[in-house]
């Protein structure tokens, strides 16, 4: 079922139960009324009753036969009947009358008493005379009330019927305005492929739901853009960084092979080919871990690790890989309390994110002095890692994590372009963040950021 009948058979479902509760409401309040106004009738004729069989001293029977019978309707099957009651509080029951004994101690006890049996409807009062105590009784037909409340009903029925046409009408009306602009955006996003992701959802100006999801919709193709452009650029980066290397190895076998050369040269070209096996050795390599690190990390060896262990891992490799390099840890800002310098996450991806890190920083510094400090505050762990070597162009910040891309000023240092992207992967996997601080020719700040927990 489509969303717009959805709301608007919860729209009319919602209302027409509504109306149909206080339907019942009104019809029950109008029947306890009609019972009430029907038994205050009977009261009415029971008092002049009374006072046409005992007028008070001084008036006349005739005056009060006259009222009720000119000015008072006569009510359907009116009966009127009048009981004696003896001084000891006994009385003998009219024989016309088939009445419970206790509505006649009822009327003694309080003066007054109603009963119903079926359609008739009984009022007795107790009357005191000079004579002594009377009981007068008034019944009737209460045709009144089947008459109004038939008459309620129909009203009441035709009210419903018609309201439930108005609202279904409206539920179904307001329904498709609520969602137009979602059938809109369902159109609009029905025309965009990958062949044209540049095309993007109109939003409103409004601050509404509808404006959001539009606006939500468009930062989703930004990221599919971004997406697809990056691996078109990475497919075609790959393609080329690949064939380099097996074209020079190619080349060097087909050279090697035209004609027989001495055990030197074919040592020369040997050697050239282990160099270009060695390069495609190692792009391939880096782009297996980049592969590996779009992994969500559930099948990586999660675990608690030490930052500070981290660090001296770091500086270790780098020994060992670059023995002449200047690489010192500051101290300066290690925390006191080393329960905050740990970590949840994978010490060797950590390990190769952050020398990536700082080989770069040894390499494009040439080997000047690189500064490795850790800082912790209660939720996360920052490790900064300064140099002083050419910087990074502003204009190529935003570029530094793509796969492949190699600064402006890089091209007499040899690199991959893949280092970066890799690491910025496996920190995005540990939900941490990479900032880069970089000046021409002063120097390179990267801070990383790691959540504790």
């Amino acid at each position: 079922m489509k969303i717009s009948n959805k709301i608007m058979l919860l729209f009319a479902l919602l209302t027409v139960s509504i109306i149909t509760g206080m339907s019942f409401f009104v019809y029950y309040l109008a029947n306890q009324h009609s019972f009430e106004d029907f038994y205050k009738r009977l009261e009415i004729r029971a008092y002049l009753t009374a006072h046409a069989a005992f007028p008070p001293i001084g008036t006349d029977t005739l005056a009060y036969n006259y009222i009720r019978d000119r000015h008072l309707e006569k009510l359907p099957s009116e009966q009127e009947y009048i009981i004696p009651v003896k001084p000891s509080g006994s009385l003998r029951p009219h024989p016309e009358l088939d009445l419970p004994q206790r509505f006649y101690e009822s009327i003694i006890r309080n003066g007054q008493e109603t009963l119903r049996k079926g359609e008739r409807f009984y009022e007795g009062i107790l009357y005191a005379h000079t004579d002594g105590n009377y009981i007068v009784i008034v019944s009737a037909v209460n045709e009144y009330r089947a008459q109004y409340m038939a008459e309620l009903r129909r009203i009441l029925l035709v009210c419903f019927i018609i309201a439930a046409t108005v609202i279904i009408g409206a539920g179904l009306f307001f329904s498709h305005y609520i969602l137009k602009p979602i059938h809109r955006i369902m159109d609009q996003v029905k025309n965009i492929s990958s062949g044209n992701l540049h095309m993007r959802v109109e939003a409103n100006a409004g601050q509404d739901e509808m404006s959001e999801l539009a606006a939500t919709f468009n930062n989703m193709l930004d990221r599919l853009e971004t997406a697809f452009e990056t691996q078109n650029n990475f497919v075609s980066n790959a393609s080329h960084e690949l064939s380099t290397p097996l074209t020079a190895i190619i080349g060097e076998a087909e050279l090697a092979l035209t004609k027989e050369r001495d055990c030197g040269s074919y040592q020369v070209s040997i050697r050239n080919m282990l160099r270009e096996a060695e390069r495609l050795e190692h792009i391939t390599r880096s782009l297996l871990h980049l592969a590996q690190t779009g992994f969500d990390g559930k099948k990586q060896d999660w675990g608690m690790v030490r930052t500070d262990e981290l660090l001296f891992s770091v500086k270790h490799m780098i020994d060992r890989i670059t023995p002449e390099n200047k690489v010192e840890i500051d101290y300066s800002l290690f925390p006191e309390e080393e329960e905050k310098m740990s970590i949840p996450g994978n010490f060797q991806l950590l390990e190769l994110a952050l020398s990536n890190i700082v080989s770069n920083a040894v390499k494009y510094s040439s080997n000047s002095p690189v500064s490795l400090a850790l800082a912790a505050t209660n939720s996360k762990n920052i490790i900064i890692v300064r140099d002083r070597g050419i910087g990074i162009p502003s204009e190529d910040l935003p570029y530094i994590f793509s796969p492949f891309f190699r600064a402006s000023n890089t091209q007499s240092f040899k690199g991959y372009g893949i280092g970066l992207p890799l690491t910025n992967n496996i920190i995005r996997m540990h939900k941490g963040e990479i900032i880069v601080d970089s000046r021409m020719n002063e120097g390179t700040e990267i801070r990383v950021e790691l959540p504790s927990s």
